[in-house]
């Protein structure tokens, strides 16, 4: 978790002392945090959780996709013609358990989650399309963009 506590920071950092992540720390004339992996995906998952929500409590869902700057339009990666935004998806997921390799197997490795380890996860897509290409732009994505943690 990012913290706060007081000690001089009026030198350079080039004296071999290390600062990991979860330190704030001044560079310059600015202060800025560090924040965990773990944090950075739980406020991920927040943002997303509260974006959906909003989306689907908005009366006028164009204007809710203008004002989060979600673009109507995007360029062909490949060079073709502009994508367009045609779709928005809302995926509901329900994670039943885990797989993972096993040792010296080629089977899976697989643990079914406990009744009250199951949770409902939902996810958004824009979905682009132009004549040439179809493209699905994740929330999770779009907003790591934009400069939200992730």
């Amino acid at each position: 978790m990012p913290h706060d506590h007081p000690h001089d920071h009026a030198h350079g950092h080039a004296h071999g002392h290390a600062h990991g992540h979860g330190h704030n720390h001044a560079h310059g004339d600015h202060l800025h945090s560090h924040m965990e992996p773990g944090d950075l995906a739980a406020e991920l998952q927040i943002l997303t959780a509260q974006f959906i929500d909003g989306f689907r409590e908005a009366r006028d869902k164009a204007a809710y996709l203008r004002i989060a700057g979600v673009p109507l339009e995007l360029a062909d990666e490949a060079g073709g013609p502009p994508l367009k935004l045609v779709d928005v998806t809302l995926t509901t997921e329900w994670q039943v358990g885990t797989a993972s390799p096993s040792f010296g197997s080629r089977e899976l490795s697989y643990l079914p989650f406990p009744g009250e380890m199951i949770a409902e996860r939902t996810n958004m897509g824009f979905v682009y399309v132009s004549m040439d290409a179809k493209k699905v732009v994740d929330l999770r994505g779009f907003l790591a963009a934009k400069g939200a943690p992730g």
